[in-house]
């Protein structure tokens, strides 16, 4: 019983002890930076290292996985400043998370795009309401990505960073391509050879044309292979989750090896990432998402009630499919018919990521800053064109949008260092984004009802 009284009392105070360890820690080390005070330079590293203990006891309290990964950042950039030469010998635990990741792109495109085309975008079946719900997905979204596109620009937030020597030379600089080659690069001849060389947007063609001929099937084939790619896409929507519990200690390592090369500075660039995204996606549901709905004339008020719950589930779990639930229940209330809101909304959730699609396109010129490639306009809007068809499918889940940046930037040369240097911080940016896409896919129903002529609100 006393035991438990210590341990209830321990928890209790651990704000208090982190808020105090975290004080003193930054006090000595900015007392040894500027030598205010003559101190062996061990002093300060020790009081830091206390303050960690105090943050893992805190991560192990919490029991997230989120935060074990901002964790292993702050821990990680320890090592690597206190032990750089031990840190060269980290990289090797993010080259395996690595690996784990590109084993997941090809058959996460195929069955998510299989069951998004096949499975919902039935066109003989639902007729106008199709075609209007995805002329309206894709002209969004591709604003989404432009947005996404001029805020990395202008910000320029990867620009700066130079990568560790061994980075440097494993990358590979984009090769200029003629505009037949650019088009016979797009179809794959070998779907195997596609995957083997880990061309995204070939695996992404395949996927397409394969979903369209599976949607113009009828009976038990049609059902059974439906079935597989469902049953394809849960497999690897459990198989990202399984490979995500090694992140931490890959998050970790990266930013060791990487801070122990470059220093500390490196976070500079991080903050700047995360505020061109936030400020990107505010731009977006400002200039994009609000003109649409005053030229709806909708209630935005009520709106904004209607959608408060589902939008907050998203923003605190990362997972648009945890609101999905909650978001039909809340569109139904809020006045748009069943029948409407049960097809626009799963097929948004296939189609419309502005929130994803977003931040993959200024995620992958980030990339490219970091690495210290310039590519022209051509370009980017290739990639932006890639983006909008391999975004599609990937929004259930938290963090698979880190499964799609990866494959885009193996697939366009670029080194994928930069994306650990993303992912220290890509929970925070994945809150916003999956956020958006709820309130973007609430705003279809709206649109597509007032469409149709229908809806009471």
């Amino acid at each position: 019983m006393e035991q438990t009284s210590t341990s209830s009392f321990l928890w209790r105070r651990l704000p208090l002890l982190l808020w105090n360890s975290f004080t003193i820690a930054i006090i000595f080390s900015l007392a040894e930076t500027y030598q205010w005070v003559a101190m062996p330079p061990v002093v300060a590293a020790v009081l830091r290292w206390i303050f960690l203990g105090f943050v893992c006891l805190w991560a192990y309290r919490r029991g997230s996985l989120t935060t074990w990964i901002l964790v292993s950042m702050l821990i990680g950039a320890e090592v690597g400043h206190d032990f750089p030469e031990f840190a060269q010998y980290l990289k090797i635990v993010s080259k395996i998370f690595l690996k784990l990741i590109k084993t997941i792109v090809a058959p996460l495109l195929f069955g998510t795009l299989v069951v998004g085309i096949a499975g919902h975008a039935d066109l003989k079946q639902v007729g106008r309401m199709g075609w209007k719900s995805l002329l309206y997905f894709e002209v969004v979204t591709t604003i989404a990505l432009f947005i996404g596109l001029i805020a990395i620009n202008v910000s320029k937030a990867g620009v700066g960073i130079n990568l560790p020597p061994a980075a440097e030379e494993e990358q590979v600089t984009v090769t200029k391509q003629s505009w037949e080659d650019i088009i016979l690069h797009i179809f794959p001849e070998n779907i195997a050879k596609s995957i083997f060389e880990g061309q995204i947007l070939q695996i992404v063609v395949f996927s397409v044309l394969f979903g369209i001929g599976l949607a113009m099937l009828k009976g038990e084939p049609r059902k059974n292979m439906l079935n597989f790619a469902e049953g394809l896409s849960e497999v690897m929507f459990k198989f990202t989750a399984i490979v995500m519990y090694f992140a931490p200690f890959a998050v970790g390592a990266a930013i060791a090896y990487t801070v122990g090369h470059m220093g500390l500075g490196i976070l500079v660039n991080l903050f700047k990432l995360l505020a061109t995204l936030y400020v990107a996606l505010l731009a977006f549901m400002l200039l994009v998402l609000l003109p649409i709905a005053l030229f709806i004339k909708l209630p935005i008020k009520k709106f904004l009630q209607a959608i408060a719950e589902p939008v907050s589930i998203a923003f605190a779990t990362t997972s648009s499919e945890a609101a999905l639930p909650k978001a039909l229940q809340s569109m139904e209330e809020f006045g748009v018919p069943r029948k409407i809101a049960a097809f626009v909304l799963p097929t948004g959730y296939s189609f419309n990521l502005d929130g994803t699609t977003l931040y993959l396109s200024l995620a992958t010129i980030f990339v490219a800053q970091a690495s210290g490639i310039h590519l022209s306009w051509g370009e980017q809007l290739l990639i932006v064109f890639t983006l909008m068809l391999t975004s599609k499918g990937v929004a259930g889940v938290p963090r698979a949008s880190l499964v799609i940046l990866m494959g885009t930037a193996v697939s366009f040369g670029l080194p994928v260092e930069p994306i650990f240097i993303i992912l220290g911080i890509d929970e925070l940016m994945d809150m916003a984004r999956t956020a958006t896409n709820v309130i973007g896919n609430c705003l279809a129903t709206t649109v597509v009802s007032r469409w149709e002529g229908e809806g009471d609100f």
